[in-house]
């Protein structure tokens, strides 16, 4: 029998969406001229305020689909 898969537990799958809500918060507050670093893997790159929203409103849309999902 296998193990369940912790990764969409419920719980985990809101604490990631509510962490991808608080970060585009965030970069919603920053000005324009602002560089942040977005991590990919275990490494840190700088990129831009748009690329950086972009990326994690994509990552919470793939989320609230898969919490819709299961």
């Amino acid at each position: 029998m296998a193990a369940p898969d912790k990764s969409s537990s419920p719980d985990l799958i809101k604490k990631k969406v509510w962490s991808h809500e608080v970060a585009i918060g965030e970069l919603n507050t920053l000005s324009s001229s602002r560089a942040v670093y977005q991590k990919n893997g275990n490494l840190y790159f700088r990129t831009s305020i748009v690329k950086a929203k972009a990326f994690e409103e994509k990552q919470l849309q793939k989320l609230q689909k898969q919490s819709s999902h299961g």
